[in-house]
């Protein structure tokens, strides 16, 4: 099962580190802090920078929720945990657990996503049992008229998800349902051109 646990911004990467040394061997499966990789312009060029695509959250894996619950409430960063009530938990839903996983990578829908993510850590999916979980940037042409086709990456088969491309600022913004609300996701775009097809 997924869960969050809402943090102070800016104390994720920290607050990973602290679960990491203090919990029990077993307790949590994966513990992650998402983020996004994007173009920004200064001092005249594009750089690649990595930004926390939400600030405030640690994302958590486990089969324990209520071991797990209890082990948490002695952490003294930890804000809350989302959809807790007095003495439980909800875990995420298989729709937000399926973004996540298709932000990340190109995926088709898993059958159950507890399956997956083991099938991926067992692949060496390249990331780490404690750590971040990298949304990479999606390639786009900008064709005549200006007609936006993407390429490649996260973005791919969210067309119709996309609620605006900002192409100064090398951001798409995506609507989804995510945590019971509507959320917009911002990912970054590379501008690509010529005619390859990806």
């Amino acid at each position: 099962m997924w869960y969050v646990m809402q943090v102070m911004t800016g104390q994720e990467s920290q607050t990973v580190l602290m679960l990491e040394r203090s919990l029990p061997e077993g307790v949590l499966e994966k513990c992650f802090v998402p983020m996004r990789r994007r173009k920004k312009k200064y001092q005249g060029k594009w750089h690649e920078v990595v930004e926390k695509l939400f600030p405030g959250y640690v994302f958590l894996v486990s089969d324990y929720p209520q071991l797990l619950y209890d082990e948490l409430k002695n952490i003294p960063a930890m804000t809350r945990l989302l959809g807790s009530c007095e003495e439980y938990f909800t875990p995420l839903s298989e729709e937000d657990v399926y973004i996540l996983l298709k932000l990340q990578k190109n995926v088709c829908k898993p059958q159950t996503h507890q399956g997956m993510w083991r099938n991926r850590l067992e692949r060496g999916g390249g990331q780490e049992k404690f750590g971040i979980m990298k949304v990479d940037i999606s390639r786009i042409r900008v064709g005549e008229k200006g007609l936006i086709r993407i390429v490649s990456g996260p973005l791919k088969n969210l067309e119709g998800q996309i609620r605006k491309i900002n192409l100064h600022k090398r951001i798409a913004v995506v609507e989804a349902e995510f945590m019971g609300n509507k959320s917009q996701i911002h990912l970054g775009i590379e501008i690509i051109e010529g005619n390859e097809n990806g």
